[in-house]
């Protein structure tokens, strides 16, 4: 793990405080996670967490400037996708 610009460890979000940094329902990212569309997480145990990292890279491939803009990438929806296999994770 490297530490963060300010010398602190990297943050770890559970799935409430994730969603709600991007202004997601939880229940939306958990979608995410089953079909892979979503951001990376790390399994602790029993639980899931993001690091803050992570979330804002995931948002950021979704970054336009116009309608028209192609942009970097794409954040696809929390549904199945023909091109993503139910249970594989692409990232």
């Amino acid at each position: 793990m490297s530490a963060t610009p300010t010398g602190l460890p990297p943050r770890y979000l559970r799935t409430p405080e994730a969603a709600r940094l991007l202004g997601l329902s939880g229940r939306t990212l958990e979608k995410h996670r089953t079909y892979g569309t979503g951001p990376a997480y790390r399994k602790l145990g029993g639980r899931v967490v993001y690091s803050v990292d992570d979330l804002q890279a995931w948002a950021n491939r979704g970054v336009k400037t116009s309608t028209s803009d192609p942009g970097a990438g794409t954040v696809l929806p929390a549904r199945p996708h023909v091109d993503t296999p139910a249970g594989s994770n692409r990232r």
